[in-house]
Formats: C-alpha cells, sequence, structure tokens
C-alpha cells in the first residue's frame, strides 16, 4: 500500500492524546497527516485545552457535531464525514478508540473502499450494556489494519476469527503520550494552586452515563466516596455532563469539585494522587504506568491487563467493596508498571506497519 496521505479522526478527549503520537511520527516521516475533529466533545475545556497542551496543530477539519442521541449523533458523523473524505482521497483512515466518532468514521471509510486502521483494536469488556462495546466490535470488523495495545487485545481477535496479517501488538499509544509529557506535568504548579500535598489526596472521575445519569446509582457512588473522603479527601474534577446531577444530590465536605483539567494539569493530578477512583477507561492505563492505585467504579473492564499486571482494581457499585478497596491501600506508593510494548514507541510501530515495514518481537525488520 502506497502512504502518502493519512486522515485520522478525534472526536474527544481520550482520542486527542491517541492520535498525537501518531501524527508526530507521520510527520517525521514526510507522510501527509490530515487530522478530522469531529467535535464530539465541543466544550473548549474538553477539546481545546488539550490540544494546546499536547502541541497539536489546529485540525484540518472540524466537524462541529456536538451532542445528541448515540444515533442522532453518529448519523450526523457520517453525514459530515462522508465529503470530507471525498475530498481528501488518503490511503487509510486510522480511527482510535471507541467512541462514536470511532465507529461512524469507520464505516464510512470501509464503504468508501478506503483502508481502515482502528488504533487500540480488540479490547473487550463482555458488556453489551456499553455502547463504547458496540463501536469497539463494530469498528474492528470493518477494519484493515487492527492495532491491539497488549496481548489480551490480540487474544480476542483471533478468537474471533480475524485473520493474523490484519493483527499487529504495538502497544498503548497512550503511553506514548504519557511518557513524553509526565516530566512537565510533574513540574507545573497544579498541585500548589490548588492547596494539594503529593500522596495527600485522592482523585476521582466519574462521567459514565450508566454512573451519573442513574440518580439512584450516582447517590450509591457518592456515599462511597464520602466514606473514603473520611479516610483521605478527594479531588473531583466534575465533567460537565455530571455536574448538575452531582451537585443535586450533594457532596461529603471532604470532596471537592473543581473545573474540568487539561491534559498536562490532570496528569499532574494523577502522578501526585494517593489514590485514583474511576470510571475512565484510559485513566486505569496511566495509573498502572504512574504506579497510582487505582479503584475502578465498574464491573467490567475492556483493559485486563492493568488488573494482572497493573495497579488497577475492579471494585464495581457496592460502597462497602468500594469503601473497603480503599482501606486496603498498600503503606507506600506501588511501582510503575510497564506491560509489554508499553514503551513510548507504539506510534513508531504503527507508521511503520501502515508504510510496510514487517515488526518482530525484537522490532523492525
Amino acid at each position: 500500500m502506497s502512504l502518502d496521505k493519512v486522515l485520522l479522526v478525534a472526536g474527544a478527549r481520550p482520542n486527542f492524546m491517541k492520535v498525537a503520537p501518531i501524527i508526530d511520527c507521520l510527520d517525521e516521516g514526510g507522510i501527509k497527516a490530515v487530522l478530522v475533529h469531529t467535535g464530539q466533545h465541543y466544550d473548549p475545556l474538553m477539546s481545546d485545552v488539550i490540544f494546546a497542551d499536547l502541541g497539536l496543530r489546529t485540525p484540518d477539519h472540524h466537524l462541529g457535531i456536538g451532542s445528541g442521541s448515540h444515533a442522532v449523533q453518529t448519523a450526523r458523523i457520517m453525514e459530515a464525514f462522508e465529503p470530507v473524505l471525498l475530498a481528501e482521497q488518503p490511503d487509510v483512515v486510522i480511527v482510535v478508540g471507541d467512541v462514536n466518532s470511532t465507529m461512524a468514521c469507520a464505516l464510512v471509510a470501509a464503504k468508501m473502499g478506503v483502508k481502515v486502521a482502528h488504533v487500540e483494536a480488540g479490547l473487550r469488556s463482555r458488556d453489551w450494556s456499553m455502547p463504547e462495546e458496540l463501536n469497539r466490535v463494530v469498528t474492528d470488523r470493518v477494519s484493515d489494519f487492527l492495532f491491539a495495545p497488549s496481548a489480551d487485545a490480540v487474544d480476542n481477535l483471533r478468537q474471533e476469527g480475524y485473520p493474523a496479517d490484519r493483527i499487529h501488538l504495538v502497544g498503548n499509544v497512550m503511553v506514548d503520550t504519557l511518557l513524553k509529557h509526565v516530566e512537565a506535568a510533574k513540574r507545573r504548579p497544579t498541585l500548589a494552586n490548588l492547596g494539594l500535598e503529593p500522596g495527600a489526596y485522592g482523585l476521582v472521575t466519574l462521567h459514565r452515563p450508566a454512573n451519573v445519569d442513574d440518580r439512584d446509582r450516582l447517590a450509591s457512588l457518592l456515599g462511597a466516596l464520602g466514606q473514603v473522603a473520611e479516610q483521605i479527601p478527594l479531588l473531583y474534577p466534575v465533567h460537565p455532563r455530571a455536574r448538575t446531577a452531582v451537585e443535586a444530590i450533594g457532596l461529603h465536605p471532604k470532596i471537592r469539585l473543581i473545573e474540568p483539567q487539561g491534559y498536562l494539569d490532570f496528569l499532574a493530578l494523577e502522578a501526585g494522587a494517593r489514590l485514583v477512583l474511576t470510571d475512565s477507561g484510559g485513566i486505569q492505563e496511566e495509573t498502572t504506568v504512574l504506579g497510582v492505585p487505582c479503584l475502578t467504579l465498574r464491573e467490567t473492564t475492556e483493559r485486563p491487563i492493568t488488573v494482572t499486571e497493573g495497579t488497577n482494581r475492579l471494585v464495581g457499585f457496592d460502597p462497602a467493596v468500594i469503601t473497603q478497596g480503599a482501606r486496603d491501600l498498600p503503606s507506600d506508593h506501588l511501582r510503575p508498571k510497564s506491560p509489554p510494548l508499553w514503551d513510548g514507541t507504539a506510534a513508531v510501530r504503527i507508521v511503520l506497519i501502515l508504510a510496510g515495514a514487517t515488526l518482530s518481537d525484537e522490532g523492525v525488520q
């Protein structure tokens, strides 16, 4: 396959961290990179600040989709993306992660006969109530290049019958971005500006609709977080869509709400935390690499390597299990973990494969 022009799709905050190192590698290789921002996340704190923190250039195309039901949002993305694809005529479309933009743009490209590469292929939670699980499976099905971040993802793809020549174990592009920026993040005055000391607070992220849109579940989780806050004060950068629901229920006085943070400031907060409680997927990976204990407020994870080889523990929604998980914290900080190929060069492997190189366990052949 000739590789002269690559089109990359970013739609939501985690996507930006995943496309950034790939764009850097394409630029270094003299390959034209066209960046499409679908606008699935449209709040400046959730997109513009991230672009600035990562040094990402202004997108070549901004679709301005905004919010809506899953069906409405997916349809709008597909309608807006098709003319962009017709105009750009790339050799391959790279989609990342598992948001609606990922699936929608993959479908459009596949139907137009354009090669599709899925970064983070093969992740599976087995929880079909999660919209992201549907997006992952559909995107993998129409992709020509399946770039898996970990061996368990490769195993999933093999068990589902994908041809071996489409599956590539490349490592984790989010780790590429983290390793590039973590020292700069730690040097920022983020903790001092918030009056925090390293290791003396817990960090909370809670944003999934299944958690924040169900009032009873949210109330139960906030109650559990209140019990944890009795042990260690908690900081909660609250997602715009969750703030109203959280404030309507009320919070323990030792849980502090703050505005959403940019990538570097949030990374500084993660690195300095004694504990992270989250329902996010990517944060399970980041805390593993940082060596920060993580309690995941879900019953399943599509990233089991963070449990088997990392610092993550699934605690579900039971307040007793959540509070016990916090009590079980080790007395000392954990060592950072580095699952295989989570070494900062996943993007290099991706670009080399797209350019026709063959990778072995030892590197490039």
